[in-house]
């Protein structure tokens, strides 16, 4: 089976990247309803990953195994192994319901939770929602202060603005025009695990955002031109720090929380760590080693 059907042949690439040297832990297929997870580790999870737009669960592969913790990383709806949404609904309100669900039936105990971008958006929702079962909050390269100037137009564009490609190659080209990335072969590992044949040869992405073109819903984010206003999630995370739950925000250095978003985060949590990373958006897939290092830190 080559590594385009075989979604776990990255992981010991992945475990070499990150330095482990011990034994790779098992990483297995889970489900949950129409949620699809991936549980790594034979132990009871202590940690939850939520991805971001455009992504999957394996997204967090490597950090999870630098992090050496028996985790969970979920597939959000309409991404990855997870079923579609039939009103194509992805903001993090309207997934937080069934990704709440998951967890709980995923879990045995209160999660240290991580997301990131629109899985940390969510992930603001669902702890809200859950305060008992949730632990901390490690929000990746995004606040409730995000604007489309900030980047999120870019990545909109690129997950939606092409369907279909006649190689990796030419994604890959395209990933580094949007400044999605920079390394071809990590690039090359989240296309591979992000992509399907089509019937005529040419590859698309699984997630359904790919295909909203071809449905039109006032509903998804990604199908709307007007800005969408997040800012009542600044409300959920007061209520999640008056619950004593410790959050933390985790920034790449030219991702989506420039510096007057840092500082917006700091006047209103200031009891709430800034940690940055010399790295784009997406800091799992370029610093995963470091992101591990900060997660283990703040959740002790």
């Amino acid at each position: 089976m080559d590594a385009q059907h075989d979604e776990f042949a990255f992981v010991e690439s992945d475990a070499a990247r990150v330095g482990l040297t011990s034994t790779v832990p098992t990483v297995t297929r889970v489900f949950a309803g129409p949620i699809a997870a991936l549980k790594f580790g034979d132990q009871p999870s202590e940690y939850t990953f939520l991805h971001g737009a455009g992504l999957n669960a394996h997204t967090f592969d490597p950090t999870i195994l630098a992090l050496g913790a028996a985790a969970i990383s979920i597939d959000l709806p309409g991404h990855g192994k997870s079923d579609w949404r039939d009103d194509a609904d992805y903001r993090p309100r309207a997934m937080t319901q069934a990704v709440g669900t998951a967890i709980e039936s995923l879990t045995a105990s209160p999660q240290h939770m991580v997301g990131q971008s629109l899985g940390a958006l969510t992930a603001i929702c669902v702890a809200s929602a859950n305060l008992s079962s949730v632990h901390s909050l490690t929000l990746v390269d995004i606040t409730p202060g995000v604007e489309p100037s900030d980047g999120g137009a870019a990545i909109r564009e690129f997950i939606g603005g092409q369907s279909s490609f006649e190689s990796v190659e030419e994604i890959i080209e395209r990933a580094i025009r949007y400044q999605i990335g920079s390394d071809p072969v990590s690039l090359r590992r989240g296309i591979t695990l992000n992509t399907r044949v089509r019937g005529d040869g040419r590859l698309e992405w699984t997630h359904h955002l790919a295909h909203l073109a071809d449905e039109p819903s006032t509903n998804s984010v990604f199908c709307e031109d007007r800005q969408i206003d997040y800012s009542g999630l600044w409300d959920d995370l007061d209520r999640i720090i008056d619950a004593g739950i410790k959050v933390a925000l985790v920034r790449g250095e030219s991702g989506m929380v420039p510096r007057r978003l840092e500082q917006q985060w700091i006047d209103r949590l200031p009891t709430s760590p800034v940690f940055t990373l010399p790295t784009g958006h997406n800091v799992q897939e370029q610093a995963p080693l470091e992101l591990a290092g900060i997660i283990s830190e703040f959740t002790k």
